[in-house]
């Protein structure tokens, strides 16, 4: 190894780097296709226009399934983003560094670290039965806020952290308070760091099955309010996998799952996109 030079060994590091995310890429895209392949036949109107009817065969379609999953991932962000963010502000700009702070942090990073049927524990035992929400939409969306808000808090609090201080020292030298500051030029130049957390928390909730199968009930109706149960679409193909014969049926809406997913990513680069040339502007 003495004798191999300088530029040979980063050759060999680059090839294994280079290797690495080739190899998961391709591992990616293989379930991917697979998951096209055996779903997209059997998507039509009528299975995203009709509800799920049970029984062994998997009879029905998607739509409530689908109505759920929007009411679900959109309550979950209008309470996770603005809870998120703000600790995250408050822990990168305003916690002193002592004991105090050092445990909050270490408590977030455990909690990160805790698997979801435990948050669902937890949110079954608070939310459904002792605040008396029942199984319902907000359940699941207040047990997944519980669930992200570890990931969403440090994944911000690093972007923001990650701002160079001469953009503060630059601002309050013409005179702007600290939170003028902080709204202004530290969360604007923070905004792609931030996105990054937004979709991360995005697909993992979209993907979150064990924490809901207790806190949801399950129900394939139509919700009508948040205190509705429902089941997402990947609660859905669990109960297809697992309940039914219907593999083709669970193919489709796993098709229909990553399709989701593309869609709300990609609806959420243009609203971050969009919300940063306003705080520009402004």
């Amino acid at each position: 190894m003495r004798n191999i030079s300088p530029k040979t060994v980063q050759k060999i590091a680059m090839t294994a780097v280079w290797a690495g995310g080739f190899i998961t890429v391709a591992i990616l895209l293989l379930i991917i296709i697979y998951v096209l392949f055996q779903g997209l036949p059997s998507i039509s109107l009528d299975f995203l226009l009709t509800a799920p009817q049970g029984g062994l065969s998997g009879e029905g379609g998607i739509s409530t399934v689908i109505v759920s999953t929007v009411y679900l991932i959109g309550v979950t962000l209008l309470i996770l983003v603005p809870v998120g963010i703000g600790a995250a502000v408050y822990l990168a700009e305003y916690a002193p560094s002592n004991r105090f702070t050092g445990f909050i942090r270490y408590g977030i990073e455990v909690l990160a670290g805790v698997p979801s049927i435990i948050f669902g524990l937890f949110g079954f035992v608070l939310f459904v039965t002792a605040l008396h929400l029942k199984f319902s939409i907000l359940s699941g969306a207040l047990t997944l806020v519980c669930l992200l808000l570890p990931t969403m808090i440090r994944t911000t609090e690093e972007a923001i952290k990650a701002v160079p201080r001469s953009y503060r020292e630059g601002a309050l030298a013409l005179g702007c308070t600290r939170w003028q500051t902080i709204a202004k030029v530290v969360i604007p130049a923070a905004i792609p760091g931030i996105i990054t957390s937004i979709i991360l928390c995005t697909g993992r909730a979209i993907g979150e099955t064990a924490c809901l199968y207790v806190t949801m009930g399950g129900s394939a109706a139509m919700p009508t309010s948040l205190l509705s149960g429902g089941r997402t679409l990947s609660l859905h193909v669990f109960y297809l996998a697992m309940e039914t014969r219907a593999m083709d049926k669970a193919m489709a809406t796993a098709t229909v799952l990553i399709i989701v997913i593309v869609v709300v990513n990609a609806f959420t680069n243009w609203l971050a996109h969009w919300f940063y040339v306003r705080m520009n502007r402004g």
